[in-house]
């Protein structure tokens, strides 16, 4: 399971911290549970954000897969939502469509648009991490859109201009 923290001014993006927990060293599904909801509690008091992303269920062919992924999601919004943060889901088409502009990205192209988008230089070990990453750089996006015009023809520059004062600069 891959986390990462990212502090933003305005439309700039940093990251702080993106790392994968390591949950095989943990037997009991119960433990790895607990391990998640530590992990989070720690990460929120360290880093005090105010939002809270997560990746939407999806659906596949293994059901014991999906209710553990499910508690494992769980977990990670209950303690969010204790620590008072509003929790904001993405499906993975919408992430990798906000990310590279395109729902069906592969890991690897949504990885090298966020290595662009915020100069890193390394790789980490796994996807899981930049799964992450894109989730809570797809979540800046999102508060932080231009929205759309209702209409849709201009009549000229001008016309555009005045009907999208926040999209231009005087």
């Amino acid at each position: 399971m891959g986390y990462s923290v990212i502090e933003t001014n305005g439309r700039q993006i940093r990251l702080c911290e993106m790392e994968v927990l390591r949950l095989s060293a943990k037997k009991d599904h119960y433990e790895r549970l607990q391990l998640i909801h530590e992990k989070i509690v720690a990460l929120i008091a360290a880093y005090k954000p105010q939002e809270f992303a997560i990746e939407a269920p999806f659906f596949g062919k293994n059901v014991q897969s999906m209710l553990k992924l499910g508690r494992a999601q769980g977990v990670a919004i209950a303690a969010a939502m204790s620590a008072g943060l509003p929790v904001t889901e993405y499906s993975p088409r919408k992430v990798k469509q906000s990310v590279t502009g395109n729902g069906n990205a592969d890991k690897h192209q949504v990885w090298k648009m966020l290595q662009t988008l915020l100069h890193i230089k390394e790789a980490p070990a796994y996807y899981d991490a930049t799964d992450a990453l894109a989730i809570a750089v797809c979540h800046h996006f999102q508060l932080h859109s231009i929205p759309a015009s209702s209409d849709k023809a201009f009549n000229g520059w001008e016309d555009f201009i005045n009907k999208n004062p926040a999209r231009t600069k005087r």
